[in-house]
Formats: structure tokens, C-alpha cells, sequence
């Protein structure tokens, strides 16, 4: 059940401490099941705004604008300081949001985050009206093919056969590019906890242990068995993980 009010469209559930959760270039707020049903029911408010990725203009299409708003929505929300957690494009906007609003960050998760290092995010749509290339591509995003259903498939064969969307997703890929973070990670003293899986192709294992590097106050976790979209692939040891940071951190 959405809500929507003025210009956003988001999932609420639970009270308590607001999770805000922000979703990857190719992801949905589906994505964040496991997520939305779990914390709910541990004492946190989980909110998932629809990111505006197709619906602004060009020169609103980048992971500045994107993050400018998160802190709208924030503020529209009054929330005085929420955890954010995103996956992807979606880790990517938290960290930019992070180092832009640290005053409105209690904490931060991000899991297959970009950031640091852009793989296939813009390379393969060439070959856009194949099918079977696309099945492959969404196939390799996780460790187990069979989690990408054809609903999935079905879903990002449309993006990239929309001749605007594909221009809109060109667009923030190559915006990911401009934005790297590596001179700004260590100056950001947010509490961070980093989830990634052993297996992820798009933004491998290495990517994390250089996030953990470079951020002063991070924790690091892994997921064996598991590619770029840890909380859909394995939610069970996901939610287990982030929880019990939350815990240590008292957040």
C-alpha cells in the first residue's frame, strides 16, 4: 500500500526510528520486502519514497539532485534524523546525502553501493532490443539466476527499450561516474554499516573493502553466496546483520 502525498509516493509501516530506503537505478521498492516486513516489527519506522529517476528534467536527473530530494522528503516528513539505507544508485544518493546533510543522519547502510566504482551500469545498452542479453545482464546481478523472475526481466526490457528512460538512465550513470566519493569518505565521520555480497559482479567485493577503508566509522559484513542485491537474495541474514548493528550502535 503506497502512500502519496504532494509530490511523493512512498511505504510507511511501523514507529520508531526512521529507516529511510533508497532503491538502485534498476530496482523497485519490491526489492526491500524482507526490509519493510522485519524492522516494522522491531521498533523502527520504515519509509520507501519512489525516487523520481525518469520524472524530472535532464538537468534534474543525477545523484545531486536525487539526494537534494531525499532531504525534501525528509523535511516534508519531519523527521529530525533517520537511518538511510540503499542499495546500488540508492547507496550511492545516501552517501551523497550523508556528506551534503550530515545534520539529518543518524546512520548509514549501503550494500552494492556505487560510489567508488561504476561496472556495466552504462555499457550494455547497446544492445537493448535483445531480449536474451537483458535476461543475461539482470541474471548476473545475482548470485542465484533464478532470482531474477521474468517479472524482473520483463521490467528492465522496458526500461531499456523506453527511448527516454534509456536516455534518463544513461544519464545517471554517467552522473555516478562524476560523483566519486573517494575524496569525500573519509571526512564523513557518519556511523556506517556496509553489507555486501562475496559474489557481486556490478560492484565486487573489493569496492566494499575499499568503503571500509576509506570511511572512519564503518562496519563491514559480508554475505557468502550472494551478488549485487543482498537484502533480496538473502533477507533472513540480511535483516540479522543490520540489526544487530543497529544494536551495537544504539541507533
Amino acid at each position: 500500500m503506497l502512500k502519496k502525498e504532494k509530490k511523493y509516493t512512498y511505504f510507511e509501516a511501523g514507529e520508531g526510528t526512521p529507516i529511510i530506503v533508497l532503491h538502485g537505478l534498476m530496482g523497485g521498492l519490491s526489492n526491500f520486502d524482507g526490509v519493510s516486513t522485519y524492522f516494522p516489527k522491531n521498533g523502527y519506522k520504515v519509509v520507501i519514497p519512489e525516487l523520481p529517476l525518469y520524472t524530472q528534467s535532464i538537468l534534474k536527473t543525477n545523484v545531486k539532485a536525487f539526494a537534494k530530494f531525499v532531504k525534501d522528503f525528509v523535511i516534508f516528513k519531519g523527521f529530525e534524523r533517520v537511518i538511510l539505507l540503499g542499495n546500488s544508485l540508492g547507496g550511492h544518493i545516501s552517501l551523497y546525502f550523508a556528506k551534503q546533510y550530515p545534520e539529518l543522519v543518524k546512520g548509514l547502510v549501503i550494500t552494492g553501493s556505487s560510489g567508488l566504482y561504476e561496472s556495466g551500469m552504462g555499457e550494455s545498452y547497446p544492445k537493448r532490443g535483445d531480449y536474451e542479453y537483458i535476461k543475461k545482464k539482470s541474471e548476473d546481478v545475482f548470485y542465484d539466476p533464478k532470482v531474477a523472475t521474468k517479472e524482473i526481466v520483463d521490467e528492465v526490457f522496458a526500461t531499456v527499450n523506453d527511448r527516454i528512460k534509456l536516455l534518463k538512465t544513461l544519464t545517471i550513470a554517467k552522473s555516478a561516474i562524476r560523483h566519486n566519493m573517494a575524496k569525500d569518505l573519509p571526512k564523513m565521520h557518519t556511523q556506517t554499516c556496509i553489507i555486501w555480497g562475496k559474489q557481486d559482479k556490478v560492484t565486487p567485493p573489493e569496492v566494499a573493502v575499499e568503503f571500509n577503508k576509506l570511511l572512519p566509522n564503518s562496519s563491514l559484513y559480508w554475505i557468502d553466496h550472494c551478488g549485487h542485491a543482498a537484502m533480496m537474495e538473502h533477507p533472513d541474514e540480511f535483516n540479522r546483520l543490520l540489526h544487530h548493528w543497529l544494536k551495537e550502535k544504539n541507533l
